[in-house]
C-alpha cells in the first residue's frame, strides 16, 4: 500500500465531512435566519437548486452579521469523529491532502490547519465595517466549480485524477466523484450515492481507513459499490 500511494492525492469536502455541521448554518443560527438557509441547504444538497444561485441566496441572508459573532459561531464547530485519525492515516501513507469546499475561508483555514491539510480551497465571505456584506467570491461558487480545482490540484502534482481518492457527501461532490479514481460517500445525500464507489453510512471518518486498506491501483478503476454501515 505505501508504494502504491506514493505521490497521490485525496481530496476532501469540509461541510459534513471534515466536520460535523454545515458552516452556513451555523452562522446563520447566529444570524437568526436559521430556518431559511436551511431550506435553501437541503434543496441545493439534494441537487434541486443550482448549486451557484443556493450559495448566493443563503449569503445575502447573512448580511449584516458581525465578524465577530461569526467566527464565535464557527469556532463552536467541531470535527467529524475520526477526522484527525483519517488525515494522519493517509498522510502517512504518503497522500497529498485537499480539502476543496463550497463554504467559506472563516472556518476552512481553520480546519485546515488543525488538521494538517496540505492544501484548502474555499470561498470568502466579503466583509465591510466589521460586518459581513452578503457576499461571497472565490473559486468554488459554480456547480462544477469543485472538478476544476481538483484537476489543477492533480496536475501540480502531475497526477492523474483517475488516481486520486475523494471524499464527500452532498450534490456539489459529483463533479468530482466522477473524474477521481476512487469515490467514498460519506453519509451521502442520495444523489450522490449513484457516484460512489464506496458509501459510508456510519458517522465517523475512520470507517474510511479500512477502504483505504484494501484499496489497491487496480481496484480505484474496477471498484464494486458496497455500502459500510459498521467496522
Amino acid at each position: 500500500m505505501h508504494n502504491s500511494t506514493e505521490n497521490k492525492l485525496i481530496v476532501f469536502d469540509m461541510d459534513s465531512t471534515l466536520i460535523d455541521a454545515e458552516t452556513i448554518d451555523e452562522l446563520a443560527r447566529a444570524a437568526g435566519v436559521i430556518s431559511k438557509v436551511e431550506e435553501i441547504t437541503k434543496r441545493a444538497m439534494y441537487g434541486d437548486l443550482d448549486f451557484e444561485q443556493a450559495l448566493a441566496e443563503r449569503a445575502r441572508l447573512l448580511k449584516g452579521l458581525s465578524l465577530e459573532t461569526a467566527l464565535d459561531a464557527v469556532d463552536q464547530i467541531n470535527l467529524m469523529p475520526g477526522a484527525a485519525e483519517l488525515v494522519l492515516y493517509v498522510k502517512q501513507l504518503g497522500y497529498k491532502t485537499a480539502m476543496i469546499s463550497g463554504g467559506f475561508t472563516i472556518a476552512a483555514e481553520r480546519i485546515g490547519k488543525t488538521l494538517g491539510i496540505d492544501f484548502v480551497v474555499s470561498n470568502e465571505l466579503l466583509m465591510e465595517d466589521g460586518c459581513l456584506t452578503g457576499e461571497v467570491v472565490g473559486p468554488v461558487t459554480q456547480s462544477d466549480s469543485k472538478a476544476k480545482v481538483f484537476e489543477e490540484l492533480a496536475w501540480l502534482y502531475n497526477i492523474r485524477p483517475d488516481q486520486c481518492v475523494v471524499v464527500g457527501d452532498g450534490a456539489n461532490d459529483a463533479c468530482i466523484f466522477e473524474i477521481a479514481g476512487f469515490a467514498i460517500a460519506f453519509n451521502p445525500k442520495p444523489i450522490l450515492r449513484e457516484y460512489a464507489d464506496v458509501v459510508i453510512t456510519i458517522k465517523d471518518l475512520r470507517a474510511v481507513i479500512p477502504v483505504l486498506e484494501s484499496l489497491s491501483y487496480q481496484c480505484c478503476n474496477q471498484a464494486q459499490h458496497v455500502d459500510i454501515e459498521h467496522y
